[in-house]
């Protein structure tokens, strides 16, 4: 996960500003269809700027948030001292530095893509209790299939890398139930919304992603320019609406290996 982490370095705080917040509802998905209680440790992997560490915060609950790139994890690090049961760490999901048998759950936000598969999934066995729990939350545009979303996919895909993060984080997450093995108890839920941004939020935002490029980059100013005119072109009343889907999928890690 190393190498990918360095993809955010020169985004963190736009990350930060832009990115859609996770709505308070994943935590009612948990405590109903999970268990999840106040008491309950929550270890966030690939924890970023601490946005899904927050959410737990709010409910109580005490949070490792473990973060490989330096930036993110210095944002992160701010909110240690309005959250005092958040403790920040420098590790990977594939070698976290946790005890064995020590957090109730794992939470990964947006970052389960990123990780060695394999080697994450047997971290996450050897750091959780017996019936520990493994939630993976995601929080991306709506794929509704309109002209909006494929001209602002089509910009992605000329000036990014090919492929969006959220595309692969969608794919990505559907293979982790298997992964736990025969028995492994499996909830899904997924949540509507709609986010309104200005031109700054809708520039800042897309910027944040890995596969924007840099403004030392060459594409960066044409991306920026059909961002613009993207912008000029759906925009309402100086508003672009855009739709959103937060998944929720967890796994109960059974007793056995």
């Amino acid at each position: 996960m190393m190498k990918h982490a360095e993809r955010f370095t020169g985004r963190a705080a736009g990350y930060e500003k832009y990115r859609v917040r996770y709505p308070v509802a994943v935590i009612e998905i948990l405590t109903a269809r999970c268990g999840l209680q106040r008491e309950d440790l929550v270890a966030d992997i690939g924890a970023g700027t601490g946005m899904l560490s927050e959410l737990f915060l709010e409910n109580g609950n005490a949070v490792v948030a473990v973060e490989p790139n330096d930036e993110m994890r210095a944002v992160c690090e701010q909110l240690a001292s309005a959250w005092p049961g958040l403790t920040v760490e420098k590790a990977t999901a594939e070698a976290t530095g946790l005890d064995s048998a020590s957090v109730d759950f794992v939470a990964v936000g947006r970052a389960w893509h990123w990780f060695d598969r394999e080697r994450a999934v047997a971290e996450f066995r050897r750091v959780l209790k017996p019936g520990g729990w493994v939630a993976l939350v995601s929080n991306r545009r709506y794929k509704d299939g309109s002209e909006e979303y494929a001209a602002y996919e089509a910009i992605l895909t000329e000036f990014g890398d090919g492929r969006g993060e959220t595309e692969r984080e969608t794919r990505r997450a559907k293979e982790i139930a298997p992964l736990f093995g025969e028995g492994a108890v499996v909830v899904r839920e997924e949540l509507r919304g709609e986010q309104m941004l200005t031109l700054e939020e809708f520039l800042g935002q897309t910027q944040s992603f890995s596969v924007a490029p840099l403004p030392v980059d060459a594409k960066y100013e044409g991306m920026q320019t059909a961002l613009r005119d993207f912008f000029a072109r759906f925009q309402q009343d100086g508003v672009l609406r855009m739709g959103t889907l937060c998944s929720v999928m967890a796994c109960q890690v059974s007793c056995r290996a």
